[in-house]
């Protein structure tokens, strides 16, 4: 598999398959296709949020260190 292009993430590409698939739609909750798009999306926005925390955690409050240090 190749690299992924970086201007089109997976969130992206499926929020706007999601889109699609709702517009003209009569009965969204009844379509399994469109449920696993949901689920898809939902997964991604785990995977994202959990990565921005973790990184977030293992930054610490080093800023704050350095200011106490300085002064």
């Amino acid at each position: 598999m190749g690299k992924k292009k970086a201007e089109d993430s997976e969130e992206t590409t499926l929020k706007k398959k999601v889109a699609s698939k709702l517009t003209g739609h009569e009965n969204p909750e009844g379509d399994p296709a469109l449920r696993s798009l949901r689920k898809r999306l939902k997964r991604e926005q785990r995977r994202r949020r959990s990565l921005a925390l973790r990184k977030k955690n293992a930054a610490g409050s080093k800023p704050a260190e350095a200011a106490s240090l300085a002064s």
